[in-house]
């Protein structure tokens, strides 16, 4: 980017919330069904019908807004009215000027805080999908919708302007997705659509404090979207302004495809929408005991639980551990690390394999249950299994869903081998090396991988390479010793 210039971004995240009925009435909440079969006269806005408030939404919808540092407040829901076939009764229930939660904050992992304006709570919309070359509405033969989604309770977490890279922004819906999964209310599944995140972006000159005029992009699916997306509007509002043309304030649509920002329409202001309060509901007033009862039950944030595995190590991390640490955190591993460490195992190996091999079969859908994990790691630093052998064997347990490590290892012919045995094998080794054997005593180094590879291959991996190395190491140095 243009360093005479720096972005201001806010964004707009949409999630969610895992209940098992929709909002304001008794249909099943949940993804992939046929389309159409989870309606009622409610959320279809059939004359007659009655919205009636979930409490277990309204609980999600207050552990994400405790979790975020919010106020949570009396509120009040409206209409939110527009004409679209998204929303059969033309209007969407949500919370305007009285939003559940305010007044929050995201530390990123840097430090870095977010403000967050507000967390209220909305209806979702049904979906629709544009039948045509494109699949966008501009060039629809005609277009098939989906009320299963239509009611759906959603929070919408706004943030104030105060994020200027894309890395930043990376990083905020990154982390605001860890403590949605955290706090339970949201699966925060953004490939099926149950984290959606809106960006409001403009460019200014660098030092100044004005803000520029903003493009709103709609609907990102993707931490690698949302990157993208901002990174080719910021350069698309730099060059107009450079040519002396305007920015004018719009909601854009990101075209994964093409790699660019589409105009949609203009952007819609609040006098727009003709915000009412919502006749049929009365005004949202969780008590103080209630309240309470949210904060005191939210379990540990990803943060805190980063902070945890960093201390399990004993030192600063390393940028690979760091790494490590959030890949942990984020696939929810890191009762594995803490259940090792706390068992004696060393913390290291245990974040090595739980971001590794465990991690690895995490798309598919496998866990491994602590016991099972903790046993593998202790035999692999008490030195009965290699650590190939140990990651073999974590894999079949994984496929297996736990299971007894020492029996596993045995099936797959991991016994571990006697020191007489082992002292054989490398007598037969250092016999068929001389030159080798003579150069790795002088000082070679380098020599003791081929002989720790030889020594796994000849006992067909059943060896641990630490013994092998430190028989090795043990061997020259007597021969050393007995040469001077």
């Amino acid at each position: 980017m243009n360093t005479d210039w720096e972005m201001v971004i806010g964004l707009e995240v949409h999630c969610e919330l895992q209940t098992a009925t929709k909002l304001f009435c008794g249909c099943r909440n949940a993804f992939g069904d046929e389309p159409n079969v989870n309606v009622c006269p409610t959320c279809l806005g059939l004359p007659g019908s009655l919205p009636v408030i979930n409490e277990q939404a309204v609980e999600f919808a207050m552990r994400i807004g405790a979790a975020l540092h919010c106020d949570i407040r009396p509120s009040e829901f409206s209409r939110k009215n527009y004409f679209y076939p998204d929303q059969a009764k033309d209007y969407q229930i949500s919370q305007y000027d009285l939003p559940l939660n305010a007044d929050g904050w995201l530390e990123l992992p840097d430090g870095f805080r977010v403000g967050v304006t507000r967390a209220h709570m909305e209806e979702d919309t049904g979906k629709l999908t544009h039948i045509g070359a494109s699949g966008r509405i501009n060039a629809a033969l005609h277009a098939l919708v989906d009320y299963n989604r239509s009611g759906v309770p959603l929070v919408e977490i706004v943030s104030e302007p105060d994020i200027r890279t894309v890395a930043q922004a990376r990083a905020y819906a990154s982390e605001l997705r860890g403590i949605l999964v955290a706090t339970g209310a949201s699966d925060g599944r953004m490939e099926e659509g149950s984290m959606r995140v809106d960006a409001n972006v403009s460019v200014r000159p660098v030092g100044t404090d004005a803000f520029g005029t903003r493009c709103e992009i709609k609907n990102l699916n993707s931490l690698r979207s949302l990157g993208r997306a901002l990174e080719y509007e910021a350069a698309r509002q730099i060059a107009l302004l450079e040519s002396s043309g305007t920015v004018h304030q719009e909601t854009r649509h990101w075209d994964e495809s093409a790699g660019r920002t589409e105009s949609m329409r203009s952007k819609e202001e609040a006098n727009d929408y003709r915000y009412f309060p919502e006749p049929d509901l009365v005004p949202l007033a969780p008590n103080a005991a209630w309240q309470e009862r949210v904060r005191d039950g939210l379990g540990a944030m990803p943060a805190d639980r980063r902070a945890v595995l960093a201390s399990a190590l004993g030192g600063a991390p390393t940028r690979a551990e760091t790494d490590q640490i959030h890949a942990v955190v984020d696939l929810g591993h890191d009762g594995l690390v803490t259940a090792a460490a706390g068992a004696g195992v060393p913390a290291k190996l245990a974040l090595a394999r739980a971001a590794n091999e465990v991690a690895a079969q995490s798309d598919a859908g496998l866990q491994l249950d602590p016991a099972s994990f903790v046993s593998t790691l202790a035999m692999e630093s008490g030195g009965q299994l290699s650590a190939t052998q140990s990651k073999a064997v974590l894999g079949v347990l994984l496929e297996r869903g736990g299971g007894d490590p020492a029996a596993v290892a045995k099936e797959m012919g991991f016994e571990a081998l006697g020191s007489d045995t082992l002292g054989a094998v490398l007598d037969e080794l250092i016999a068929s090396r001389p030159d080798e054997w003579a150069r790795f005593v002088a000082g070679e180094d380098k020599l003791m991988g081929i002989f720790i590879q030889a020594a796994m291959e000849a006992t067909e991996r059943k060896a641990n390479g630490k013994e092998v190395a430190a028989e090795l190491s043990a061997r020259r140095g007597s021969e050393v010793a007995r040469r001077s």
